[in-house]
């Protein structure tokens, strides 16, 4: 939508202090005419926005210039401050509070009210990373690492293009060199993440690789009964209304799982407080499972 992008353009702008139309236009994926006039909208808002030419010039806020807090509602920008703090958990500039210093406000105050979180308990060794691809990705610069997969590990070697969270988790999205395809990578499997010199020229991502783990189907349909206090588990993944109580106070469900190996992850973590029922060839490698684990314990 237009009004986000012109909060983003901002923020940018706050961030930044000078930026570049061309720079503008790939962080928000559309024309630098679209830019243009976005910059236009901003000054007829009267946020008094200067640009420049030659090798240092580009797209300013005008120095000292505090922005009016009319040109959003207090809900909008309450919205921004939320958003903006919830970026400085893992970043090393503190945007939200540097933006809060020129605006001011309730909006602030009740942003305030909100905690967004986005770090772990791996914080220092996250936001490096986040400040590196974000780096190589404004400079346009491949960058390599080493990650770790169940089939293995490897070096990689790929153009950087977007930093996503998603599934309570950090990955780079980017086009891998060896694989000749877009591919999404967890910051926690990668380590020894260096930016190269190799520069690359953006290449067009089709909208379905965006689409993240649209190519994921929960198909694979397993019976269980759990034990009553395992309910806040149940609630917590699928939702109040995902079971039945029986008649002995136990829970029945029957969910779908990507793959049977996630299914029996998901099971372990239950202990000795779910039994899987259903289907036979289910209840069959979680009995295998379960055998060879003991077997690890045997002396």
């Amino acid at each position: 939508m237009k009004t986000d992008r012109l909060i983003g353009i901002i923020a940018a702008l706050q961030q930044e202090k000078t930026v570049t139309a061309p720079y503008l236009a790939k962080k928000f994926e559309v024309s630098r005419r679209t830019i243009n006039r976005d910059i236009e909208t901003l000054c007829m808002a009267g946020i008094p926005i200067v640009t420049t030419r030659g090798v240092h010039g580009g797209i300013a806020i005008m120095e000292g210039f505090a922005l009016d807090t009319t040109v959003f509602t207090e809900q909008e920008l309450t919205a921004v401050f939320a958003g903006l703090q919830s970026v400085d958990s893992v970043s090393r500039n503190a945007i939200a509070g540097m933006l809060a210093k020129k605006i001011g406000g309730e909006a602030v105050h009740l942003a305030d009210f909100m905690l967004i979180d986005l770090s772990s308990f791996y914080k220092a060794d996250l936001t490096e990373k986040i400040e590196l691809i974000k780096k190589a990705i404004r400079d346009s610069t491949c960058i390599t690492f080493h990650y770790c997969t169940a089939k293995g590990e490897s070096d990689r070697l790929i153009e950087p293009y977007l930093i996503v969270f998603r599934w309570s988790d950090w990955y780079v999205f980017g086009y891998c060199m060896e694989r000749q395809d877009f591919r999404l990578y967890k910051l926690r499997r990668l380590w020894n993440l260096q930016k190269t010199d190799q520069q690359f020229t953006p290449r067009p991502v089709p909208e379905e690789k965006k689409q993240f783990g649209s190519n994921m189907t929960d198909d694979y349909l397993v019976s269980a009964v759990y034990e009553p206090e395992m309910k806040y588990r149940l609630v917590e993944e699928y939702g109040p209304y995902s079971f039945t109580v029986l008649p002995d106070g136990k829970l029945f469900a029957r969910w779908g799982f990507t793959t049977t190996e996630s299914a029996v992850s998901w099971f372990l973590g239950f202990g000795d407080r779910v039994k899987v029922i259903d289907p036979p060839e289910m209840v069959e490698k979680m009995r295998k499972t379960l055998h060879n684990m003991g077997c690890l314990y045997e002396s």
